[in-house]
Order: structure tokens, then sequence, then C-alpha cells
């Protein structure tokens, strides 16, 4: 098959790239600090035969609130590779966020609203939206403070530091923790299910929240509670997936996927 990837040189786009290498693969990362970036996406879309297009592609800073950094890579260029996509029926895979869900289902940042937005123009184009939940594994190594806190927790303490998480008060802080490698296979069931799926958003998760304390304790890491005020404005406290593909569901616990990432943790060197 001949695909189009945005984001390759990120977190779950790398990852993505690596698991569909045996495919005719076309990547592009951000280039929308270029004057002509539009008409470069286009001429690459619009010529390029591709069979699917994953955008995983965008900016994850939760805390990014610049509109003229996000809007361009998160929203202008999403509404840009739908457009065409729709146009040429090309089947298209969005990379959305469980960050849509906030607190009280609605989104509660700009890094938030610009995936709710995106996502809702994907789907009126007919796309498919993965909401990912909180995803950790291989290949964020380059992620630097988006990195998922397993692998933040597992390098502040090889190199001595001490571990905090933020405290159980006012409320326990839970996250649906879901490992790389089912959250690329979801993206390549989604393709191979694209015609009963195009259209909505699915999440992508385990359906298990835990708690910092038990991936802390998972990871056979020390930890200490930070003060309450160092919980950021706007901090999604509890992430749940619900509503999969049909078909589809997380291979990896918690447990089993630390286990396994940590093979791999342990060979890099600080």
């Amino acid at each position: 098959m001949k695909l189009f990837i945005t984001g390759t040189e990120g977190f779950i786009g790398g990852a993505l790239k690596k698991a569909l290498s045996h495919h005719q693969l076309t990547e592009l990362d951000d280039i929308t600090s270029l004057k002509n970036w539009q008409s470069l996406v286009r001429g690459i879309l619009e010529n390029g035969n591709f069979d699917a297009v994953f955008h995983v592609g965008a900016c994850s800073d939760t805390q990014n609130y610049d509109i003229d950094y996000i809007g361009p890579r998160n929203i202008e260029f999403t509404f840009l590779v739908a457009d065409i996509c729709e146009k040429q029926n090309i089947p298209l895979i969005y990379s959305s966020s469980a960050s849509i869900y906030g607190n009280q289902g609605l989104p509660e940042t700009l890094y938030s609203w610009s995936k709710y937005i995106g996502e809702k123009y994907i789907l009126k184009t007919n796309g498919i939206a993965l909401r990912y939940f909180n995803v950790y594994g291989y290949n964020e190594t380059k992620k630097g403070k988006m990195a998922s806190f397993a692998y933040q927790a597992y390098t502040k303490a090889k190199l001595g530091g001490n571990v905090k998480i933020f405290p159980p008060s006012p409320e326990k802080p839970m996250r649906d923790f879901v490992y790389i490698k089912d959250v690329v296979e979801a993206s390549i069931y989604a393709l191979e299910h694209y015609n009963s799926l195009k259209g909505q958003y699915y999440d992508v998760g385990t359906g298990a929240p835990a708690s910092y304390e038990t991936l802390m304790d998972c990871m056979g890491l020390d930890y200490s509670y930070e003060l309450p005020l160092a919980i950021p404005l706007n901090y999604q406290y509890y992430t749940k997936a619900s509503k999969f593909m049909p078909g589809w569901s997380a291979k990896w616990s918690l447990e089993d996927g630390i286990k396994d990432y940590s093979l791999i943790l342990n060979q890099l060197s600080f």
C-alpha cells in the first residue's frame, strides 16, 4: 500500500512508521513554518495516489496557549488534509486526544480545543478520529516535557532525582495508561476496518484507569507528593476509555505494558 503519515519524527508517528515500514511510505513532519506549506502539502497529497493517510502530527504541548503556534499545526493543517482526502476519496485516520473530555466532558485547554475542532472536521469529511489516552512506551526519548510520566519518572530516578506525583487531594488523579503497541495496533485496525468505522471517533485506551501510585509501584520506583499548588490550571484528573472500535480492545494491561517497556528503558544510557 502507498501510505502518507504525518508526524513521523514524533512519538506515535514514529512508532506507526516503524510498524508500517513494509509498505510504501511518504512521511511529513512539521513544515508549517514554511511560507508555502499549504501548496507543498497539497502537491504531495493530490499527486501521491495514496491508499490511506494517517494524520498524527501536531503540537502536543497541552500547556501551550499560543494560538499563532497551535492554529496552523493543529487546525489549519488538519483542515487542509481532510479536504484533500475527502475530495480524492482517501481513507483518513486522525490522531485525536482524550484531553477533549476534560473534567466535565468538554475541552479545557487550547490544545484540547484544537484537537476537538480538528476532530469535528475530520468526522464531517468522513474520516476516523482516534482519541488516544495516556500513551507510554518506546520511541519517546525526544518528546521532552510531553513524554509519558512513566518515562519522565524513570529517567529522573536514574539520574538520582526525587520522583514526585500530584497529591490525592482535592481529587486523586487516575489515568487510562495505554501502551504504544496497542495504539499502533488500533491505528492499523482502523484502516483495516475503515468502511464500517468511518465518520466516527473512538477511544484508544484500556478502559481500566490506574493511579499514579499504581504506575510507580509497577515500575518499582519510590515517590513523594508535590504540593497542591503544583497542579496546573485545568488539570484533567480522570480519564477512562469507553467508546471502542467494535472488535478492538487493548491487549496490554498496565502491569504487562510497563514490564515490556522496562526492557527497553533498562537499555538506555544516562
